[in-house]
């Protein structure tokens, strides 16, 4: 069955197969620039940079990592935001062969102490505003030099001034520490010039840490062609040429911000719109002023930008291709943004996909000209795709559900020194193919197009049968009362665990008893009894993750934390 691939029959025009080139981030890079010097690479708050300069900017920073130190094998550990630092930062450390480690640049001190401890590195690269966070850890290794940089270092003079106004005065001043260099002074130079390290195509060129949801965040470590295969993926899947632009949205230290809205970009000659903040008002602003042709984000952005007002006069004809991901992508939100974008001009859809860090990112998305309700996708080129019974490498018939396994050029090297993970979910199979268990349960229909049920660990076990939050939240976005919900499961005495929602309403006056038996029975009527949420809890907002997911474990634990206050007091 993965043999015969049944989804190439909806590939149209994009090529089954691709020539991944035996080559390095950083090689990648120096191509694109020899190809198209006079292009934008990057642009950050309208300050850009050609590919002749960026990559001069790259061998510069290379410099100086290498004068600092920074060798072969080694890892630096970078937490930035989406900026020019941090992306410069990236390929100069893979011209060294070093691998650099990344990290949310807001994570808080024990957990860059961890991840200090984890990737080894002893030289760190964040922004001046949080100098206070590193300089307090202790790690096993010491930190030897803690590079420092400024969000002013790339901005004109007139938005440097606006930055100092409303944000800058308030960054505490850096005491004196020998550990620490400044990011423009180094990249002042001089230094002497480094070769490219002699590192192949399929040594190390990132670690990325998985979210922690289920305990201790794993390093991942991703080598330079999964990076390739990916960028060359995306890009062919989405149509991203030379000339066209993409927003950089989704940090840098995950899969998808990094391999997809900077690296598939500078791979295929286009633009990447670094966004440094993510907010949906940030995002309207620059469609309005940017015109992106490609955009990716979670759910809620989507849903954000459908209601946001300033872009009901927009022209939205620069869109060409807009995927979700990251979460499951209700109805009414696709349909919410399509119609917008096609009361302004465009004629784009709004197509779910899916990935994990493990394999970079996305590895499977709905085609460009194809629409299956509920469906995430057919695999990108060269990915296989399909379901196994949970915990083994039996493949399952088309419609019953399993674990979503994945094998190809994107799948990781494994987990960072930790060999029992990694044997736990890279297995061999009887085909001799290395396979990515996912631990995500989905279905795969007779046209080779797969639904995703749930992440195996979110499932909800309530009086012994199997609750999929996804289910019943898209059955709660479809009543016009709903603005947004979030399932979860929470003790219960009885059933071990019980469904709970929590609702943000379109109108909060309406948050009421009434409102709550009404939203329930509407359940009921679409659910299975077991499935149906015992009580809804009304929220003014849902807390998002660090990557815009709505965050079903903090309102999970936090009703748990409240029930517990009451029956204390």
């Amino acid at each position: 069955m993965t043999e015969n691939r049944p989804w190439l029959r909806f590939y149209g025009q994009l090529p089954q197969s691709l020539n991944y080139p035996e080559i390095t981030l950083y090689q990648a890079v120096a191509a694109t620039a020899a190809r198209v010097p006079d292009d934008i690479a990057w642009d950050f708050f309208d300050t850009s940079s050609s590919y002749r300069d960026f990559l001069a900017a790259i061998d510069d920073c290379a410099n100086a990592f290498a004068a600092l130190g920074l060798a072969a094998g080694e890892r630096i550990l970078v937490s930035m935001p989406t900026s020019p630092q941090g992306v410069i930062a990236f390929y100069a450390a893979n011209k060294l062969g070093a691998v650099p480690a990344l990290i949310h640049p807001l994570s808080t001190a024990p957990e860059i102490e961890y991840y200090l401890n984890a990737s080894r590195a002893r030289i760190a690269l964040t922004l001046d505003a949080f100098y206070e966070r590193f300089a307090s850890v202790k790690p096993k290794e010491p930190l030897q030099t803690l590079i420092l940089a400024r969000i002013p270092d790339y901005l004109s003079p007139l938005k440097k001034f606006g930055f100092w106004l409303t944000k800058g005065r308030k960054i505490a001043r850096v005491p004196a520490d020998a550990r620490v260099r400044w990011w423009a002074d180094l990249m002042a130079g001089p230094y002497p010039a480094v070769p490219r390290s002699g590192a192949t195509t399929n040594e190390p060129a990132a670690i990325l840490f998985s979210g922690g949801t289920t305990g201790t965040p794993k390093g991942i470590l991703l080598s330079n062609r999964n990076f390739i295969a990916e960028g060359m993926q995306a890009a062919a899947w989405g149509g991203m040429a030379q000339g066209h632009s993409i927003l950089a949205l989704l940090p840098i230290f995950h899969g998808f911000g990094l391999g997809v809205c900077v690296n598939a970009a500078f791979m295929a000659g286009g633009k990447s719109i670094l966004v440094p903040t993510f907010s949906a008002a940030v995002v309207a602003q620059l469609l309005r002023a940017k015109r992106p042709n490609l955009l990716v984000g979670v759910p809620t952005l989507y849903d954000a930008l459908a209601r946001d007002p300033s872009l009901a006069r927009a022209d939205l004809s620069c869109l060409r291709a807009t995927f979700s991901g990251a979460d499951t992508l209700p109805r009414p939100v696709k349909e919410r943004f399509e119609k917008l974008v096609a009361e302004r001009g465009g004629r784009v859809k709004l197509l779910e996909g899916y990935g994990l860090t493990e394999a970079v990112t996305a590895i499977m998305a709905m085609p460009l000209d194809e629409y299956r309700e509920g469906s995430i996708g057919i695999p990108f080129p060269d990915m296989l795709a399909k379901i196994c019974r949970a915990g083994s490498g039996e493949e399952l018939a088309p419609g019953e559900e399993g674990e979503i396994c994945v094998s190809g050029p994107a799948v990781m090297l494994g987990y960072l020194d930790d060999p029992a993970a990694t044997r736990e979910t890279l297995k061999v199979h009887a085909d001799g193919r290395t396979w990515l268990h996912t631990g995500d349960l989905g279905r795969m229909d007779a046209d080779g197009f797969f639904y995703f049920t749930v992440r195996a660990k979110r499932m909800i076990k309530s009086s012994g049968f199997n609750v999929y939050p996804a289910q019943v939240e898209a059955v709660l976005y479809q009543h016009p009362l709903v603005a947004e919900a979030c399932v979860a499961g929470v003790p219960d005495p009885a059933q071990v665990e019980r469904v709970q929602a929590f609702v943000v309403l379109k109108d909060p006056a309406r948050a009421s008893a009434d409102t709550e038996r009404i939203l329930i029975e509407h359940c009921r009527a679409q659910l299975i009894k077991w499935s149906c949420p015992r009580e809804i809890e009304f929220c003014a907002e849902l807390p998002k993750t660090r990557v815009g997911k709505i965050d079903y474990k903090l309102l999970a634990q936090e009703h748990s934390a409240r029930l517990n206050a009451k029956e204390t007091n």
